[in-house]
C-alpha cells in the first residue's frame, strides 16, 4: 500500500517538466507582447489565465520572504514566491523580449511609417479597452482623463525636451516601464517610447547578443542593460504594491488616467511624418541613427499604396486587440477589479 501512496505524493518527473515548458511558453508570449508598444503583457496574462497568480507572486516579494531567506528556510521561501511558476515564466519573458528586440529595431530604422501604423492601431484600440474598464464616467474621472491626455500630448510633442542621458535615467525608466507589465491595456514598451528610451534599449538587446557570439564584450552596453534590469526589479517590487492598492481603492480613476495617457501618446507614434533633421551636405538619413532624427507630424497628402498599407495595418492591429480582448473575456473571466 505504501507504493501507491508514494506515487500519488511524488509524481513522475515528466509532469513538472511539462508544466515548466507550459510556463516557458506563456512567458514567451508575454515577452513578445511587452516588446511591442501597445500590446500589454498584462492582457496576455489575462488571456492565458495566469494574471491573478502573477500578481500574487509579485506581491510576495515582502517582509515574510526576506524573513524566510534570513532564516535559510529555502523551500518555504520558494513556495512563498511560487518559484516553480516564476522562474520558467521569467525565462520565457526574457527570451521573448530579446528575440523580438532586433526585429523591432530594424523595423523602426527602415520601415518607420508602416511600423508606427501598427503601433498606432494597437494603442488606439487598447485605449478603448482601458476605457471600458472605467465603470462610471463621473466628472472627476473625465477630468483625470483629460488632464493625463493633455499632459502626455504636450510631453511627447515633436519639440519636447530631449530625454536625459546616463544610467540613473535608464534605471528610472526601468522602474516605471515594468509597472505596465501588470496592467492590462498598457505596455512597458509604450512607456519606454514616451520616455525616449525604447530605441536605445531595443538597440542594446539587438547588438549585445551578436557581439557576444563574436567574442566581443560591450561593457558599457552590458552596464546599461544591467542598470535597466535592476530598475525593473525594484519597480516591480515597489510599484506593484502601489498599483495594486490604486486598482483596489481607486480603480475607475486609475483606469481613466491610463486611458488619457494612451490617447495622448498617439501624437508620438502618428505614422505620417516628414523628416526635418538638419543633415550636413555629406550625410544621408541612413547615416544618422533613428534616435537622433527629427520628425514632424503631417496629414497624409498622397493616397498611394503606402497610405493604404498604413491604413490596413492600423485597422488590422485594432482588430487584433479586439480579438485579444474577446479571448480574455471568454477564457480569463476576471479583470483588474479582482485585485
Amino acid at each position: 500500500m505504501s507504493d501507491p501512496e508514494q506515487s500519488v505524493s511524488q509524481p513522475a518527473p515528466k509532469f513538472p517538466a511539462r508544466g515548466d515548458l507550459i510556463q516557458l511558453g506563456r512567458g514567451l508570449l508575454m515577452g513578445g507582447a511587452d516588446i511591442i508598444p501597445g500590446v500589454s503583457g498584462g492582457t496576455v496574462a489575462l488571456i492565458l489565465g495566469i494574471y491573478q497568480r502573477l500578481i500574487t507572486a509579485i506581491s510576495h516579494c515582502d517582509a515574510r520572504l526576506f524573513q524566510l531567506l534570513l532564516h535559510r528556510k529555502w523551500s518555504e521561501a520558494a513556495r512563498h514566491l511560487d518559484l516553480r511558476f516564476v522562474i520558467p515564466l521569467g525565462v520565457g519573458i526574457l527570451t521573448g523580449v530579446v528575440s523580438l528586440a532586433s526585429l523591432m529595431h530594424y523595423l523602426l530604422d527602415y520601415h518607420l511609417q508602416l511600423t508606427l501604423s501598427l503601433f498606432f492601431g494597437l494603442i488606439l484600440a487598447s485605449s478603448f479597452l482601458v476605457a471600458q474598464m472605467v465603470h462610471r464616467w463621473t466628472f472627476p474621472n473625465v477630468i483625470a482623463l483629460l488632464a493625463s491626455l493633455a499632459g502626455v500630448y504636450i510631453l511627447v510633442g515633436e519639440h519636447s525636451v530631449k530625454p536625459p542621458e546616463g544610467n540613473l535615467y535608464v534605471f528610472l525608466c526601468g522602474m516605471i516601464a515594468i509597472c505596465a507589465m501588470i496592467l492590462p491595456g498598457i505596455s512597458g514598451a509604450l512607456i519606454l517610447v514616451l520616455l525616449g528610451k525604447y530605441h536605445d534599449i531595443t538597440g542594446l538587446l539587438k547588438t549585445i547578443p551578436k557581439e557576444l557570439l563574436k567574442g566581443h564584450i560591450d561593457w558599457s552596453g552590458l552596464l546599461t542593460v544591467f542598470v535597466f534590469v535592476l530598475g525593473c526589479l525594484l519597480g516591480l517590487i515597489l510599484f506593484s504594491k502601489v498599483l495594486r492598492w490604486l486598482l483596489h481603492n481607486y480603480h475607475t480613476m486609475t483606469m481613466a488616467v491610463l486611458c488619457g495617457l494612451m490617447i495622448g501618446s498617439l501624437r508620438r507614434i502618428w505614422p505620417f511624418k516628414i523628416d526635418v533633421t538638419p543633415y550636413t551636405s555629406d550625410q544621408t538619413p541612413e547615416m544618422v541613427p533613428f534616435k537622433h532624427r527629427i520628425y514632424e507630424n503631417i496629414w497624409p497628402t498622397a493616397f498611394d499604396g503606402m497610405f493604404w498599407a498604413s491604413l490596413a495595418l492600423i485597422l488590422g492591429a485594432a482588430f487584433l486587440v479586439w480579438g485579444l480582448d474577446c479571448l480574455s473575456k471568454k477564457y480569463a473571466m476576471h479583470d483588474t477589479t479582482d485585485l
